[in-house]
């Protein structure tokens, strides 16, 4: 393991670093990715305690090291390969996207969250089978929130490396558990057969969590308390599609310690309109999101 240190943070992200390749009509990059790091990177501009637990190969524990410039606790767990990820946008459309994988880091067991103990948990999963449901349990007894991004429950990898969605048996245990539950509209769909995102975002909380974060091509939606909260991504110009989502709920869930739905939706919209506007992590400093707030999503 690659750190050590205090166990008590006000969140921690939870799930394996992806080695991505991503190919546009622009060309062909290498990108430092997984959910835990894009939401740990967001996370951190709200001003909070954040820690990250991840696996990696030992030949890319170099990567961890921005997350710590930026304040984050890291345990890094070595594993006999990173999770090897290729994603390509064969269009202009930043939500059609292809994804196949190559390899898959091990999974992340009980043994590497114990000890830890934050108000909020975000399982941030690539595939299924990264994050069990035993730590699933875990997580929920020692957080006041437990946030979970669904893409890394309903995706499996195919023989052919390809991944796809599809319903998975412990469902609705899983679902149970969650306090914050994030998914995008594609899966969103998939799971409730609704295109409507208000329909699906309500479909959604049936299943149990209290608040559902929807993101889409051009924004989020909340559904808090029954409200809905609707907010646009405004980037100027989009450049970096991959770990919108990720970015989107690291932010909420740390915004939302803070204040209530509506605000965190405001300030979840700003840090990935950031996010949006450069590849990789998002960039800039609290003060940058204060000021795009004012600028670009003023009331």
């Amino acid at each position: 393991m690659l750190g050590n240190g205090e166990s008590s943070f006000d969140l921690v992200t939870v799930g394996n670093y992806t080695k991505d390749t991503i190919v546009t009509q622009a060309g062909t990059r290498q990108v430092d990715g997984g959910g835990y790091s894009y939401a740990a990177h967001a996370a951190s501009l709200a001003g909070i305690r954040v820690g990250a637990v991840t696996r990696l190969a030992a030949e890319d524990a170099h990567v961890v090291e921005p997350l710590r410039q930026r304040g984050v606790r890291v345990f890094a767990h070595i594993s006999p390969s990173s999770t090897l990820m290729r994603l390509e946008y064969p269009t202009s459309n930043v939500d059609e996207r292809i994804l196949t994988v190559a390899a898959v880091a091990d999974p992340i067991g009980l043994d590497h969250v114990d000890g830890l103990r934050a108000r909020a948990f975000l399982v941030s999963a690539s595939v299924r089978g990264e994050v069990p449901l035993a730590v699933l349990r875990m997580l929920r007894e020692r957080a006041e929130i437990l946030a979970l991004d669904v893409q890394g429950y309903v995706r499996v990898v195919t023989g052919e490396g390809r991944l796809k969605y599809e319903a998975w048996p412990e469902q609705a245990e899983v679902l149970g558990l969650v306090d914050v539950l994030k998914s995008d509209a594609v899966e969103a769909e998939f799971l409730t057969g609704r295109t409507d995102l208000r329909a699906a975002a309500a479909a959604l909380a049936a299943y149990g969590p209290r608040e559902i974060v929807l993101t889409h091509r051009d924004g989020l939606l909340v559904l808090a308390d029954g409200r809905y909260h609707e907010v646009p991504f405004l980037p100027q110009p989009l450049r970096g599609r991959s770990g919108r989502g990720d970015t989107c709920v690291g932010s909420y869930t740390s915004r939302r310690l803070l204040a209530d739905p509506a605000d965190a939706t405001r300030w979840a919209a700003a840090v990935t309109t950031l996010k949006l506007e450069a590849e990789g992590p998002v960039r800039g400093t609290t003060d940058d999101v204060l000021a795009l707030l004012e600028e670009r999503f003023a009331a």
